[in-house]
């Protein structure tokens, strides 16, 4: 009986995630940010406030879930320790509850090299809600160009 119910969990799992594992991006957004005197890089207490807070690891069981929809996002400048971030919101459109939503964002310059990698995450999202993220970026608002999301998650 044990095997029977584990079959048909698994069954319900694969049916909500594409599978590949690696997270797919959308494409590149460009942004126009201000530079602001209270940005993460002004000052050393701000940069490392920030530091702090932001999330550079990823979860290596994050995979791509049908289940989670990006429902829109942004980059602006906090005029406080956070500097830049990305924020926007993502819909579990699922029937369960998905046990981790991580969203990531990787940032460009003007000659389109990578400057780094980003997220937030959230834990235990139920069926049907939306969590609003917030991403904080460690880059400089002015070398920032452009900027992809990608959001993964997790089942269980």
């Amino acid at each position: 009986m044990l095997g029977l119910l584990g079959a048909g969990v698994s069954f319900g799992v694969a049916g909500c995630s594409t599978g590949n594992g690696k997270a797919n991006y959308q494409e590149r957004e460009d942004v126009d940010l201000p530079t602001t005197s209270g940005a993460n890089t002004s000052n050393a207490s701000a940069a490392n406030a920030a530091a702090a807070r932001a999330q550079l690891e990823s979860d290596s069981y994050a995979v791509e879930l049908d289940a989670l929809e990006l429902r829109d996002h942004e980059m602006s400048v906090r005029d406080d320790y956070r500097g830049a971030v990305v924020q926007g919101s993502v819909e579990n459109t699922s029937r369960q509850s998905v046990k981790l939503i991580e969203v990531r964002a990787r940032v460009y310059n003007s000659d389109g090299d990578q400057l780094g990698r980003y997220l937030d995450s959230t834990y235990d999202v139920a069926a049907g809600s939306t969590w609003e993220f917030e991403i904080i970026v460690l880059e400089s608002p002015s070398d920032i160009a452009s900027y992809d999301i990608a959001v993964l998650g997790s089942l269980g």
